[in-house]
């Protein structure tokens, strides 16, 4: 019921962004017809990508909200990265579009209209973009949602945009030198297509579940300041995000003089623990592993009936030995 409660909040969101994002445009367009300047139709050119980028968003929530089926038995969260992949590219379509247009004018020159109602109106959608992409990223930092943040960043960094051409235009205003105007769209082009690049990059590593060092690193060192002595070993940890989910994989050596039950208590104490200090639900496939007599080295249960080899050191779990294939030795 909760999780439910969180979608349909992400949603109706969503929908605000969709709608404010249409209004914005339609006085962006109309601030760009009156004046005349390729530094608002740059901005302009952003808004459409915003309003796409929302509608796809609202649509990718959407699909993460509905539940596992037989043909996706992990869910839909997947989704969430390839719109935002989308997302980007169309920034960095914009841009091309911006420098193209810049370039023209700054080579054939063009003379500006009516600037202080232009200077009046792009001002106005900056300060709506920057409030509404501010919550757009809270709310998404708070409910694990890549696309709430994704959208929340794409709008304050039409705000920048935005705020960059309210400068040129005041400047053009008082110096009546219409190429600054040029050049600022040409700037700004280019570094929608820097954003749009890192939002592409933070997509597609989601998408091809690349590895997070820091939240393994996060995970090792609560791990080691919580671990056990019958936890002798953790190792080939892997994480994969889905949606607002996680999804963790390890394995967890044991004594393998353990009967199946104890066995089972010490592993779901580990998952618990993970649980506890992870700040969204995480999904668990644990496999427990029994000691290998190289174990004895590393293997800190005092007094072990069962023990070959003395104990050599203790073995600490970090960001890069807790993902490591193999069972931890003091060769490895």
């Amino acid at each position: 019921m909760e999780k439910n409660k969180q979608q349909n909040s992400n949603i109706a969101f969503q929908k605000w962004i969709a709608a404010v994002g249409i209004v914005l445009f339609v006085g962006k367009i109309f601030a760009w017809k009156i004046t005349n300047s390729d530094s608002v139709f740059s901005d302009a050119m952003e808004s459409i990508v915003n309003i796409i980028s929302a509608f796809l968003g609202l649509y990718s929530l959407y699909l993460a909200a509905k539940p596992r089926d037989e043909d996706h038995p992990y869910g839909h969260g997947k989704v969430e990265f390839v719109t935002s992949a989308i997302e980007g590219a169309l920034i960095c379509i914009a841009g091309i579009m911006i420098i193209y247009e810049g370039s023209n004018s700054l080579i054939s020159g063009k003379v500006l209209n009516k600037l202080d109602w232009g200077i009046w109106i792009i001002a106005a959608t900056a300060i709506a973009n920057y409030v509404l992409g501010y919550i757009s990223i809270q709310k998404g930092k708070a409910e694990n949602s890549i696309v709430l943040v994704s959208s929340g960043k794409h709008l304050q960094s039409d705000t920048i945009t935005t705020l960059g051409v309210v400068v040129s235009l005041v400047l053009v205003y008082f110096t009546k030198i219409y190429w600054i105007d040029s050049v600022v769209a040409l700037l700004f082009g280019i570094y929608i297509i820097v954003i749009g690049y890192k939002i592409i990059r933070r997509s597609l590593s989601g998408i091809m579940d690349e590895a997070d060092p820091e939240m393994l690193k996060r995970l090792a060192k609560f791990l080691n300041e919580n671990r056990k002595a019958e936890w002798i070993d953790i190792h080939n940890m892997k994480i994969q995000q889905f949606g607002s989910r996680l999804h963790i994989d390890a394995h967890l050596t044991l004594p393998w003089y353990f009967e199946l039950r104890t066995a089972h208590n010490e592993m779901e104490e580990v998952i618990k623990l993970i649980a506890k200090n992870t700040d969204r639900k995480v999904e668990f496939n644990f496999h427990m592993d029994d000691c290998k007599p190289t174990s004895c080295a590393i293997c800190q249960i005092e007094n072990c009936p069962v023990r070959q080899f003395d104990f050599v050191k203790k073995v600490d779990w970090n960001g890069g030995n807790i993902s490591q294939p193999d069972k931890h030795t003091l060769e490895n």
